[in-house]
């Protein structure tokens, strides 16, 4: 099966939960093995999320969120509510993509518009 290649948002994604997996680890006092054992997710799969490798599903994030008796977004923020200025960034974004074409005139493949869309949203957040 073929993987869809990562925006720079999903690459700086896998930096933040693994750093904030590893924190939540840290203060729980617990290990990677005592969370495989209670929450089924495989060894090799969470070891990914924690080494920043790996980007964990919504189904993992909710079962991991669980575990540490935390909310989704304190350890994913693709979970984040969304606020309304965050919902104007978006469709700013949005409509500056629909109207933006290629060097030859044509509109943006949907890859294309979902890399442009991860630097235009990284870049924002870093200027924050």
């Amino acid at each position: 099966m073929a993987r869809t290649e990562l925006t720079p948002q999903d690459i700086e994604y896998k930096k933040i939960i693994s750093s904030k997996l590893q924190s939540l680890l840290q203060k729980s006092g617990k290990k990677q093995i005592d969370i495989t054992r209670q929450v089924n997710i495989p060894a090799t799969t969470l070891t990914g999320y924690f080494k920043g490798t790996r980007l964990p599903s919504p189904e993992n994030v909710e079962k991991l969120a669980k575990f540490f008796n935390v909310e989704n977004y304190e350890i994913d923020p693709r979970f984040k509510p969304v606020t309304n200025d965050e919902e104007n960034k978006s469709a700013e974004i949005e409509d500056m993509l629909d109207s933006a074409m290629t060097f030859d005139g044509k509109p943006l493949s949907n890859n294309d518009r979902n890399v442009i869309r991860g630097m235009i949203e990284a870049y924002l957040k870093n200027k924050e």
